[in-house]
């Protein structure tokens, strides 16, 4: 699904679905309270959010792997698998299985360090630990009890912030702000503030200062580009794109983790010859297109640049 306009809002809509939030709420503080919490013998970093969808999670996973493996570390990857089939514990190989099987973000993590599909977060974490992993990023699973996590890093949106602060359906959050943040380690905020959220933090909480920048370029400034995307908040590709140098001819939005059947891919090519545009779209979608057609669709590649490196150090000092 898009992320719904209501959810930016505290309007009449958001009011009449609160008695939902507070039964989701009821039900995640119990989860919470009986849920037997499993360790592994080597620590969980979880890379988590408070809002369903778009914070910018599996960037910073990725990210927070990469230091650690310039720190000299073996993370291993650690994710449900959102979108696919496959159950786990699996390791991700991307000669053998495709978005279907392990949903996008897992190929995605897996082209920095070796990944795990578990619906079952304990024996995925185990079986990383198993294969030599010394330390199991775990992308999501911030609201989930039933692996411990020796150390949780929320990542937040400045841009979108914390929505209208409801809980779903009535709002994006997962949970109510003050449940997560009692149990959350450090924030990782992305972009500029613009709602104000440092402000609601408490004063002892860690906060990584991080922004999302195109990784390259030169392939799509002053171009005439027929942009898509499905994703939970597409805009946000769309002016990352114009800021870049791109000229946008027209857009095409699906839903989050949307997956491309023939006729739509089809369109999408036939609609770009129409416009002669270069058809471009997020890294997320372009592993969700079929390989026979993918070096037809240009992407914008995105990394995380963190602000202060030595900060993210002292927190992953943490782990031991």
């Amino acid at each position: 699904m898009k992320t719904p306009k209501f959810w930016q809002h505290d309007g009449l809509l958001a009011l009449l679905l609160s008695p939902l939030s507070h039964g989701m709420t009821a039900i995640g503080r119990i989860r919470r309270t009986i849920k037997q919490t499993r360790r592994i013998k080597v620590p969980v970093l979880c890379v988590g959010n408070f809002v369903a969808g778009g914070a910018g999670k599996t960037p910073v996973a990725i990210a927070v792997a990469e230091r650690l493996i310039a720190r000299g570390g073996n993370p291993h990857f650690l994710t449900r698998g959102y979108g696919g089939t496959i159950t786990g514990p699996t390791r991700v190989d991307a000669t053998r299985h495709g978005a279907e099987h392990t949903g996008d973000e897992a190929l995605l993590l897996a082209r920095a360090a070796p990944c795990w599909i578990a619906r079952r977060r304990p024996a995925g974490g185990a079986a990383a630990a198993h294969y030599g992993a010394d330390v199991v990023v775990m992308d999501d699973g911030f609201q989930n009890p039933s692996l411990r996590q020796t150390l949780s890093m929320v990542v937040i949106d400045g841009r979108y912030g914390l929505g209208n602060r409801r809980v779903l359906p009535a709002g994006p959050l997962r949970e109510p702000f003050e449940d997560g943040i009692a149990r959350a380690h450090a924030i990782v905020l992305l972009g500029e503030d613009e709602h104000g959220i440092l402000e609601t933090l408490p004063e002892t909480l860690p906060v990584l200062r991080a922004d999302i920048v195109p990784a390259e370029t030169d392939h799509l400034a002053g171009k005439t580009v027929f942009a898509f995307a499905g994703i939970a908040r597409p805009e946000k590709f769309y002016a990352t794109l114009e800021a870049v140098g791109a000229r946008i001819a027209d857009t095409r939005s699906f839903d989050d983790h949307h997956i491309f059947n023939p006729a739509e891919i089809g369109w999408l090519l036939d609609k770009a010859a129409i416009l002669e545009a270069l058809p471009v779209t997020t890294e997320k979608d372009w592993v969700r297109l079929p390989d026979v057609v993918r070096d037809r669709f240009a992407t914008l590649p995105i990394t995380v640049q963190w602000r202060d490196e030595a900060a993210l150090d002292a927190l992953l000092d943490q782990l031991g």
